[in-house]
């Protein structure tokens, strides 16, 4: 690990942690919404909003064991989190699909969102799980991201949703897999 993730700490939340970080997850998502991650949300996008998506669609998941939620701390703060879906259907336990990774803004840029996506592989091949599968924003900071991780892209749906920050505009989505 670089010498400037020396202080990173990672962990699997359990629902437990994970209804205790509330807060803390909230705060995460809203301010990298606000920064412009393209995580399947458009402004205005308040606090509230934020919280509920934790509650409502995060906890029962990490709650029911189909959904991990890998949280990592810079110097004490919640800097980064993501989630390993692996609540497929009966034909797919071999899959899991990652979904939002999130690096809160003041500290991208700094190795976090790599080490987040490490994490999650290692928990995919600990689980049993021989591919991951995500989408990104097409053209997204992310996906130069994901390719430098071996991850293959198969192809963009153009249009695909909302831009988070111009009701106007439809951004496309980018499906990638990755072989463990």
């Amino acid at each position: 690990m670089p010498d400037h993730l020396a202080s990173l700490r990672m962990a699997t939340l359990s629902a437990a942690e994970t209804e205790t970080l509330l807060p803390e997850l909230a705060e995460l998502l809203h301010a990298s919404v606000h920064a412009g991650a393209s995580v399947s949300f458009v402004l205005p996008y308040s606090p509230d909003d934020a919280l509920g998506f934790w509650r409502d669609k995060v906890l029962p998941g990490v709650a029911g064991g189909g959904l991990l939620l890998v949280a990592a701390w810079q110097d004490g703060r919640l800097a980064g989190a993501v989630q390993l879906d692996c609540d497929t259907p009966p034909n797919q336990p071999h899959r899991a699909e990652v979904r939002k990774l999130l690096v809160h803004p003041d500290f991208r840029r700094q190795g976090i969102a790599r080490a987040l996506m490490a994490k999650v592989e290692a928990l995919a091949v600990a689980a049993g799980r021989s591919l991951i599968t995500l989408d990104t924003r097409t053209g997204d900071r992310a996906e130069p991201l994901y390719a430098s991780l071996g991850y293959v892209t198969v192809g963009v749906i153009p249009g695909f949703s909302r831009d988070s920050h111009d009701a106007h505009r439809l951004d496309g989505t980018t499906i990638m897999y990755k072989q463990l």
